[in-house]
Formats: C-alpha cells, sequence, structure tokens
C-alpha cells in the first residue's frame, strides 16, 4: 500500500507527455525537411529537363546550319566554274568579232580602191558587196552573242555575291553557335570549379590559380615518389565524385577534356626517377589512373609533366619549392 501510494503521489512528476511532445515535433520536422528535399528535387529534375531541351535544340541548328553552309559552298563552286565558263566564251568570241572587223575593214578598204577604179561606172562589184554583207550579218550575231553572255555574266556575279552574303551569314551564325559551346563549356568548369571549392575550402594546400585547380604534391606524393598517400586517394576520389556529376551534364558533342598536369621544382632529383621530367609525368598518369579507377571516361582524360619549367614561384626557398610542386585540373577542350 505504501509503494502504491508513492507512485500516485500528487508530487511525482509524469514526463510523458513531455516525450510525446518532443517526438511529434521531431516527426514534424523530419517531414518537413523530407517535403522540402522532395520538392527541390523536383524543381531540380525540371531545370536539367529544359537545360537538356535548350541544348538539343541548339545542335539540331548547329547541324542544319553546318548543312546550309555546305549546300551553299558547293553552290558557289558551281558559279565560280560557271563564271569563269562565260568569261572564256566571252573572250572568244570578242577575239572572233576583232577578227572580222579587221576583215571587213581591209575589204572596206580594197572596196574603196575599186570604187576609185571604177568611179567611171558607178558601182562595185556583186561579189564584193554580197561577202560585205555576209560579214556584217556575223558581226552582228557575234555582237549579239556578246550581249547575251555579258548578260548571263551578270546574273551569275550577282548571284555569286548573294551566295557570298549568305555564306558570310551562315559563317557568323555558325561562330555565334561555336562560341555558345565554348560558354557552356565555360559554364561547366566554372561548376566543377565551384563545388570543389566548396568540398575543399579548408583544405590546405588546396588553390584555384586561373583556370586551373591546385593541389600541392605534399597532400598527394611522398617527397620523390609517384605512390599517392592515403590522404591523396580520399583527395582524388572526391575529385572524381564531383567530376561525374559535372562531366554527366555535358553534351556529348563538346569535344572536351580533364587535363592532369604534373609539375616539379628545380633541385635536383635523388630517387627512382632520373629526372624531374620523369616523376612530374609519373604522378600525372597515376593520378589518371585513380580517376578512371573510380569511373571517369578515360576518353576525356590527358596526362601531362612539365618537369619545372613552368613554376608558380621563381624565389629559391623551400617555401618556394613546395609550391611549385604540385599537380594542376584543368578542364579544356581538345
Amino acid at each position: 500500500m505504501a509503494r502504491r501510494n508513492r507512485r500516485s503521489s500528487p508530487n511525482t512528476l509524469d514526463a510523458w507527455p513531455g516525450y510525446v511532445d518532443a517526438l511529434s515535433t521531431l516527426l514534424m520536422v523530419v517531414t518537413f525537411v523530407l517535403l522540402v528535399f522532395v520538392l527541390g528535387q523536383a524543381f531540380l529534375s525540371v531545370s536539367l529537363n529544359r537545360r537538356t531541351h535548350t541544348l538539343d535544340a541548339l545542335r539540331q541548328q548547329l547541324s542544319a546550319l553546318e548543312r546550309t553552309l555546305s549546300m551553299t559552298q558547293d553552290r558557289n563552286h558551281q558559279l565560280d566554274a560557271m563564271v569563269a565558263s562565260l568569261t572564256t566564251e566571252r573572250d572568244r568570241t570578242k577575239a572572233q568579232a576583232d577578227a572580222l572587223t579587221a576583215q571587213i575593214g581591209t575589204l572596206t578598204g580594197t572596196i574603196a580602191q575599186k570604187d576609185q577604179a571604177l568611179a567611171a561606172a558607178g558601182q562595185a562589184t556583186q561579189s564584193d558587196q554580197a561577202t560585205i554583207a555576209q560579214l556584217k550579218s556575223q558581226l552582228d550575231q557575234l555582237n549579239q552573242q556578246l550581249q547575251a553572255i555579258g548578260q548571263a555574266l551578270d546574273i551569275a556575279k550577282k548571284d555569286m555575291a548573294a551566295r557570298d552574303a549568305q555564306i558570310t551569314d551562315l559563317g557568323n551564325k555558325l561562330n555565334v553557335a561555336l562560341a555558345d559551346r565554348v560558354n557552356q563549356l565555360k559554364r561547366y568548369r566554372s561548376e566543377f570549379f565551384g563545388r570543389l571549392r566548396d568540398i575543399l575550402k579548408n583544405q590546405q594546400g588546396v588553390e584555384i590559380v586561373g583556370d586551373r585547380f591546385v593541389f600541392q604534391s605534399s597532400i598527394l606524393f611522398p617527397q620523390g615518389s609517384a605512390t599517392l598517400t592515403p590522404e591523396g586517394e580520399r583527395e582524388i576520389a572526391t575529385l572524381a565524385h564531383t567530376f561525374k556529376q559535372v562531366s554527366s551534364q555535358i553534351p556529348t558533342d563538346i569535344p572536351w577534356i580533364l587535363r592532369i598536369d604534373g609539375h616539379a621544382d628545380r633541385q635536383p632529383i635523388h630517387s627512382a626517377f632520373p629526372s624531374n621530367w620523369e616523376l612530374s609525368s609519373a604522378r600525372a598518369i597515376t593520378v589518371v589512373r585513380v580517376l578512371i579507377h573510380e569511373g571517369v571516361d578515360p576518353r576525356h582524360l590527358a596526362a601531362t609533366g612539365f618537369a619545372d619549367f613552368q613554376p608558380l614561384d621563381n624565389a629559391d626557398t623551400p617555401a618556394a619549392y613546395a609550391r611549385n610542386r604540385r599537380i594542376e585540373f584543368r578542364l579544356t577542350d581538345r
């Protein structure tokens, strides 16, 4: 009885309603967060679909412009051949006309002499007059042919000028489309660098220099070695994960690569590598192999070694040497 009385005492604190309220609040918060996440995913999906449709439309427009430009260039070549042929025909006809004109002049002089000799008779022979009439008729025909050829040549030149203007316009449109592709690659590069900056913003030895993302070799490799440290493998795996997310959105017809550049300092090397060329190249190749192992498409990767010939700091100090020993990542076009 005493124990029962103690349990039902009014001074005893009953915590169960508070636990229920706390659990209810937590459940509501979790539900709200999940709802926000689902809505965010939906909006992101709509945005990506719109971007994909826009890119598809741009690709179709670019293909149509390339086909039209090719057809216009073929037509322009045909017009060039036609103009050359008409020019040759005009020159040949003009030469014939000049020869006939000279012949008529000679005959006219001969007739004039005969007219003077036959002044008493007052007339020229009928055969000479018939010859002159025939030559004049041929000359008229040649002049008509020259006029027709000249008109056709003028039309062909106008058509060729119009084609040239069309080719220039198509070339400008093509340049605009190509510039848009370059801008697309710049946007993806900015997105890639932005994500890496957010992930590695507190990481020592990582910086952005121009359009390159720079890892100091001290956080990836032991000194004089091309074997990644465990920490270095984690950093490259993180980079590969971020890069795969960005590269999946880049259109397949944009010729891009992720270039991995190995750099060394100018101190004499004392390791298994005969020179800084081999060391910088081997480190770049090691990073490429890890990226491929993490699922990055090898067709979009390139490994290059620069030895000590592209320093960031020309000073002869340990800090400058450490800064120059680095791996750089650059998203660029082929």
